[in-house]
């Protein structure tokens, strides 16, 4: 009599990952995004270098505007926790050098889990995979991971970008208040925090399944709920305690939301 062996939850998890690791490694989608983010930190960096001091009139009040670029190469990557700079940051500053830096990155990986979740239920290839073999539990656990590494290289691709840009640019990589201790704590809680922001858009991929407008709208407006912990999380000065704070955030936001993830999915049809 012939026997099936029963597989285990480990390898039932082992085996999705693999295909969804095969899926966005062979797509064309998470190349464009970490080369945008590879690219990116170059051209803010050397245009608002060029645009430093220049000053500019508004034609109706006639009130003029001083440009202001970058100190340094390490203002784009954050500021040093205690400073005036900090605050203006966390206070949401509306200044070139407090927007463009990269913590816009949690905005641009919602476009990343969006499309790669929406392409899931487009194409058909979500609805054949749980009828075939794969739980809801399976599914959400492997694209939190996955969706997690993607996000995480567009954070290293923006790093090794501001270097490259803050040298052509010409501007100092002085280190002032911190140290390259610092600094790798600092990049490595900022990859860290990315488990924060995935499963708050793939809740809403799951919940608006092929039709991307809907999850990128949802998904951006809850994040900008988050969006402010960003600075105090992951300041250039960061310690162990950053890292360790931001990794149990990314532990218990994946594993909640990603309950109500799983939840979503077995309620509604795949279709």
């Amino acid at each position: 009599m012939a026997q099936f062996e029963k597989r285990s939850f480990s390898k039932k998890l082992m085996t999705m990952l693999q295909v969804d690791f095969r899926r966005m490694f062979t797509m064309p989608l998470i190349y464009i995004m970490v080369g945008a983010c590879l690219v990116m930190p170059i051209l803010i960096l050397v245009m608002t270098t060029m645009m430093d001091g220049s000053i500019t009139v508004n034609p109706q009040t006639g009130v003029e505007t001083v440009i202001e670029g970058f100190d340094n190469t390490w203002q784009i990557i954050g500021t040093v926790s205690g400073t005036s700079a900090s605050a203006d940051a966390t206070a949401m500053g509306m200044s070139m050098t407090a927007m463009c830096n990269i913590n816009l990155l949690y905005f641009f990986i919602a476009v990343l889990v969006c499309l790669f979740v929406a392409d899931d239920f487009r194409s058909g290839y979500a609805k054949n995979l749980f009828t075939v073999r794969a739980k809801k539990a399976d599914y959400i656990i492997s694209k939190t991971l996955v969706c997690a590494v993607g996000g995480g290289l567009m954070i290293l691709a923006f790093f090794v970008g501001s270097l490259l840009g803050g040298a052509i640019a010409g501007l100092p990589f002085e280190m002032v208040g911190f140290d390259a201790g610092n600094l790798v704590m600092c990049v490595l809680s900022k990859v860290l925090i990315v488990a924060v922001f995935v499963p708050v858009y793939l809740l809403w991929s799951v919940i608006a399944k092929q039709k991307v407008w809907l999850s990128l709208v949802g998904s951006l407006c809850m994040s900008m709920l988050f969006f402010m912990m960003i600075p105090m999380l992951t300041p250039l000065n960061a310690t162990l305690v950053n890292v360790i704070g931001c990794l149990l955030g990314g532990v218990l936001f994946s594993v909640g939301l990603g309950a109500v993830s799983g939840r979503v999915l077995a309620g509604r049809d795949l279709l």
